[in-house]
C-alpha cells in the first residue's frame, strides 16, 4: 500500500515530520517497507537563471550559456533548442548523477567542441520528473537561484510504502491510516462527512441481487452528459506518485477513491449495457459450436485466443474479413464471448468463462464482468462516453478469494474485497464518486438505486476495562482507554463496570474483549509494556528431548560423518513425481497448494534430493552428497506420517592416478547401516534382502529388515527409468532409513556393569571356505558363524566369493575370516578345534559345506 505525505495530510492535520510519522506508524503496527523521497534523488539539482545564450562557435545546434547558479556564474554548453537568455532552468553541477540518463557528469569541466562546460542544464525527463525531453526544463514563476529542483518541480512529496496485514483492510485506504495515526497522537483526524448528491431524475437502470450470499447489497446511479478525457494534472500526478497509470477521468476517479477510502467502484458506459443489472452466479457454457458466429474454423482453440490472434485467424479464414474494421472484428470477439456466457476483461485480451461458484455482473444480454474483481472491456468507458452507470456493491470475501484463485485475475478491487471492504462504505463511496464526476466531468446525476441490504454491523462487545491492566501490565486510566477506543471509531457505553463497545463496520476483526485490549496496547505503545523477567528456577534445567528427537539427532550426525551435506526440501511435490515413488496416499492431494509444482504430500524424501543432486551437478559441483531428515506422508491417518533419513550421491568414481573404486550398492548399504547403528537399531540382528520397491534398481538394491516384515531401510541404486523421468543423469546411489521402524529400547533397571576391558591376549584368526547354494544370502551365513560361540567369536568377515571351475553349478564358494578373542587365557589347540567344529556345524545348518 502506497500513499504520499501530502495525501495523508488531507485526512490528518499534523505538523509532525516525516520521521515522526514513520515512527508512529511502526509503533502502531503499520510496518513500513520503504520511503521514497523524490527530493533525495534531486538533492544535487537547483534552480538557475540563464543570463545569456549565444551560438557555439563550432556547432550549429549547440549554444554556450552563461548561467547564474548556486555555485556562481558558470559557462554551460547546451544542445536544447529552447535554451535562451532570461529563462529559469534546472542546473546540475559537475559530478552530479543524472537519473534519467543513468550516468554521472565528470568531476572536472569538459570541453565540448573546444568550449569548456561547467555542468548541465536538464530536462524533466532527464530528472525522471516528467516526460518533456524536447528541451531543458523551462520553469514558470519567480524561483530564486539555488531553490531545490524538487521544490520547483513539485517533487518534494515523499511516498510511503507499507505492508498491510490481512486483518486490517481499512489500512488499504489513506482515510483509515489517518484515523489510526490520529488515535496514536500524531495529529487530528479530518473525518469530513460526505454530502449526498441529490438526483434530478429516476435511475433508468434496475438493479437485482440474485445471489445475496455473494452480493448482499448493490447500489448504483446514472450520470448523464459527462465529458470524459484526460484527468486533471493534480489527479494524474497523485496516481503516478503511487505507481498507477492515469487512463481517463472516470477511471482515475474510481482508482483515487479505491486508494483513498479503500472502496472499489466500477463505472460502465451506459450505452453499452442494458436496463437491468444483476449480480448472479456464473454460467459459462464454452460451447465451441458458437465459433460459427466468428466465421472461423472450429478447431477447438478459438475461445482461448486473444483479439490480436483472432484478427489474424479471421483474415485467413475469410479474406473479406480483412476489410472489416478493427472495431467490427473486436465486436465479433465480444459476441463470441457473449454466446458462451463469458466476457473479455479490461486490459486482458482473453475470454474468461465464470463458473457457477463465481459471482458475475450481467445485464439482459451478456456478462459484464466478475463482481468485485474485474469489469469487462465491452462496457468500459472511453473518450466517447457521455452517460455512465456507477456501481458500488459489497462482495463476500471468501467468494472473491476463490474466484481470484481460479481465474488468476489480479486487480486492486480483488485485493481489497478478498480482505473485506467496509460494508458501511457502499453509499458514501457512491456519493463521493458522483460528486467528483460532476465536478470534473460535468453532467447530471440520477437518484440512487439500492438493491438488497447492507450487512449488519459487527456485534457489540462486553468489555471489562480492568482486564487491560491485568493482561498487559499497563497502568492506564479508564478515561484514556475510552478515548483510545473512541478515536479508533468504536462506540463506548461506560454504563456499569462492564462496558458495551460498538464495533464499527470497518473493524470486523474485533470480536472479543481481548481484541480491544490489543487495540489499547497498540495505540498506547508496545514499548510501554512493563518488562518483567521470569523467576529463574533453582538448579539446572534442560529441555527434555523425546526418544525420536534423540534418534533423529544421532542419525543426522551419522549421515554428516559419512560425508553428506544436510538439505531441507519441500514436504510437497508434484503429483507425477510422487507417482514415481509409489504415489501420494489417500487424502494427501492439497486443496490449496502454494504452487502447481507442489500439489501433493511427498511419499519419499528422495524426490527433491534427486532434483537437488542434478542441479548441483549442472553447476559443476564435484561429488555432491545430500541427506535430509524429515517426514514422509503415506496417508492421512494419524500414523500416516513417518520420519526418515534419506541420502543420495552420484555413483561416480573420483579421478586419481592410482585409480579410484566405483561406489556401488554396498556403499549405500554401509551408509544405511551407519545411520541405523547411530539411531540405536540392533544392526547385528538385521537381515539384508533384495526386496526393495519399484523405484530401486533390481539386482542393485535391497532392504535391511528386522524379522520378515519390519523393514528399517532401503538402499541401492535408483531405477534408471525414475532418474530419466526426473531428468537426473548418470547412476545414483541412495538410502532411505525409516526411523519409526526401529524398535524402542527396553527400559531396564540400573545394574552395575563391569568396565569395558581390552584383552591383552593375542586374537586367533582362522579362515574357512564354504560351499553354499547361491540362493542363500551371505549375510545369513555370517550371522550363523558369529553365533556359533558368542563368548569367543568377536568378528566374522567375508573376504572372497568365487563361482566357476571346481564349484558345483548353483553354488558359490564363500571365504570368511573368523576372529577368536580370548578374555582370560591363551586358547589351546583343542579349544580352537572345538570352536572350529561349532563354526562348521553352524554353517551346515545354513546349507553350507566346508570345502575340501
Amino acid at each position: 500500500m502506497k500513499f504520499t505525505l501530502s495525501w495523508l495530510k488531507e485526512h490528518l492535520e499534523t505538523d509532525k515530520s516525516l520521521t515522526d510519522i514513520a515512527d508512529a506508524m511502526t509503533m502502531a503496527g503499520l510496518e513500513i517497507e520503504h520511503i521514497d523521497n523524490p527530493a533525495d534523488r534531486l538533492a544535487a539539482f537547483t534552480v538557475a537563471h540563464v543570463k545569456d545564450a549565444v551560438p557555439h562557435p563550432d556547432a550549429d545546434k549547440l549554444r554556450v550559456c552563461t548561467v547564474e547558479t548556486v555555485d556562481g556564474v558558470k559557462q554551460i554548453v547546451c544542445g536544447a533548442p529552447n535554451a535562451r537568455a532570461g529563462m529559469t532552468a534546472i542546473y546540475a553541477p559537475l559530478g552530479a548523477y543524472i537519473p534519467g540518463l543513468d550516468f554521472a557528469l565528470d568531476a572536472k569541466p569538459r570541453k565540448i567542441r573546444g568550449v569548456e562546460s561547467h555542468g548541465m542544464l536538464c530536462s524533466t525527463k532527464e530528472l525522471e520528473a516528467g516526460e518533456d525531453h524536447d528541451g531543458i526544463a523551462d520553469l514558470k514563476g519567480d524561483w530564486p537561484v539555488g531553490t531545490p529542483a524538487a521544490e520547483a518541480l513539485g517533487f518534494n512529496d515523499p511516498v510511503i510504502d507499507f505492508e498491510v496485514t490481512p486483518n486490517r483492510p481499512d489500512w488499504l485506504g489513506v482515510h483509515g491510516i489517518a484515523r489510526d495515526l490520529a488515535a496514536a497522537g500524531v495529529g487530528t483526524f479530518k473525518d469530513a462527512e460526505i454530502a449526498p448528491v441529490k438526483g434530478s431524475f429516476p435511475c433508468p437502470v434496475t438493479i437485482e441481487t440474485a445471489w445475496p450470499e455473494a452480493c448482499p447489497v448493490f447500489a448504483g446511479r446514472v450520470v448523464k452528459g459527462v465529458k470524459n478525457g484526460p484527468s486533471p494534472e493534480w489527479l494524474q500526478k497523485r496516481l503516478k506518485s503511487i505507481g498507477l497509470r492515469p487512463i481517463n477521468t472516470l477511471v482515475d476517479i474510481t482508482n483515487l477513491i479505491s486508494v483513498e477510502r479503500a472502496r472499489p467502484l466500477h463505472v460502465y458506459d451506459l450505452s453499452r449495457i442494458g436496463t437491468t443489472i444483476r449480480a448472479v452466479r456464473g454460467s459459462a457454457t464454452q460451447h465451441l459450436e458458437s465459433t460459427s458466429a466468428l466465421h472461423v474454423t472450429a478447431d477447438g482453440d478459438v475461445q482461448a485466443e486473444g483479439i490480436t490472434r483472432l484478427k489474424e485467424r479471421l483474415a485467413r479464414a475469410r479474406p473479406s474479413s480483412s476489410d472489416k474494421s478493427e472495431a467490427e472484428i473486436i465486436d465479433r470477439y465480444h459476441e463470441f464471448a457473449r454466446l458462451n456466457r463469458g466476457f473479455v476483461p479490461l486490459h486482458d485480451p482473453h475470454v474468461v468463462y465464470p463458473s457457477e461458484n463465481q459471482c458475475v455482473i450481467e445485464d439482459e444480454h451478456r456478462v459484464l464482468g466478475l463482481g468485485g474483481i474485474m469489469g469487462g472491456e465491452y462496457s468500459g468507458c472511453s473518450g466517447t462516453t457521455t452517460d455512465v452507470f456507477i456501481e458500488s456493491a459489497w462482495f463476500e470475501p471468501s467468494i472473491i478469494r476463490t474466484t481470484g484463485r481460479e481465474t488468476g485475475i489480479v486487480s486492486d478491487a480483488r485485493y481489497r474485497f478478498e480482505r473485506g471492504v467496509d460494508t458501511g462504505s457502499v453509499l458514501p463511496g457512491l456519493e463521493l464518486a458522483t460528486r467528483l464526476i460532476l465536478d470534473l466531468c460535468g453532467g447530471e446525476a440520477s437518484d440512487v438505486y439500492v438493491a438488497g441490504e447492507v450487512p449488519a454491523d459487527p456485534a457489540s462487545i462486553a468489555f471489562d476495562p480492568v482486564r487491560v491492566g491485568r493482561l498487559t501490565g499497563l497502568d492506564i486510566s479508564h478515561d484514556r482507554i475510552a478515548n483510545i477506543l473512541t478515536a479508533l471509531g468504536f462506540g463506548v457505553d461506560r454504563t456499569g463496570p462492564v462496558w458495551t463497545v460498538a464495533v464499527p463496520s470497518w473493524r470486523r476483526d474485533c470480536t472479543q474483549g481481548a481484541d480491544l485490549i490489543e487495540e489499547v496496547a497498540r495505540i498506547e505503545g508496545y514499548d510501554r509494556l512493563p518488562a518483567t523477567s521470569l523467576k529463574r528456577p533453582a538448579g539446572r534445567f534442560e529441555a527434555p528431548a523425546t526418544p525420536m528427537q534423540n534418534r533423529v539427532r544421532a542419525a543426522r550426525r551419522a549421515a554428516a560423518n559419512r560425508g553428506y551435506q544436510e538439505a531441507v526440501t519441500w514436504s510437497f511435490c508434484r503429483e507425477d513425481q510422487a507417482a514415481l515413488f509409489g504415489g501420494h496416499g489417500a487424502g494427501l492431494k492439497l486443496a490449496n497448494p502454494i504452487s502447481s509444482e507442489l500439489d501433493v504430500m511427498r511419499p519419499s524424501a528422495l524426490v527433491h534430493l534427486l532434483l537437488s543432486l542434478q542441479k548441483s551437478l549442472d553447476k559443476g559441483l564435484a561429488d555432491p552428497r545430500f541427506f535430509e531428515a524429515g517426514p514422509i506422508y503415506l496417508d492421512d491417518s494419524p500414523i500416516g506420517q513417518r520420519t526418515v533419513v534419506s541420502v543420495v550421491r552420484a555413483a561416480s568414481a573420483g579421478r586419481d592416478w592410482k585409480g579410484a573404486a566405483q561406489p556401488d550398492v554396498f556403499d549405500a548399504k554401509a551408509d544405511a547401516l551407519a545411520i541405523l547403528e547411530a539411531a540405536g537399531a540392533p544392526v547385528a540382528n538385521l537381515q539384508a534382502a533384495p526386496e526393495a520397491r519399484s523405484w530401486w534398481h533390481p539386482g542393485r538394491s535391497g532392504v535391511l529388515r528386522l524379522g520378515p516384515k519390519n523393514i528399517l531401510a532401503e538402499f541401492g541404486e535408483i531405477h534408471p527409468g525414475v532418474l530419466k523421468t526426473l531428468g537426473v543423469e548418470g547412476r545414483v546411489l541412495a538410502a532411505e532409513v525409516f526411523l519409526d521402524a526401529i524398535p524402542a529400547s527396553k527400559a531396564k533397571g540400573l545394574k552395575s556393569r563391569p568396565a569395558l576391558q581390552v584383552s591383552d591376549l593375542m586374537a586367533v584368526r582362522r579362515d574357512f571356505a564354504f560351499l553354499t547354494p547361491d540362493s542363500v544370502p551371505a549375510g545369513d551365513l555370517l550371522r550363523a558363524l558369529a553365533g556359533a560361540d558368542k563368548q569367543l567369536v568377536s568378528d566374522v568377515a567375508l573376504f572372497d566369493r568365487y563361482a566357476g571351475k571346481g564349484v558345483p553349478e548353483g553354488h558359490v564358494s564363500l571365504a570368511v575370516e573368523v576372529t577368536l578373542q580370548p578374555a582370560d587365557k591363551t586358547l589351546t589347540d583343542a579349544e580352537i578345534d572345538a570352536v572350529s567344529k561349532r563354526i562348521i556345524a553352524a554353517a551346515e545348518k545354513q546349507g553350507a559345506k566346508l570345502r575340501g
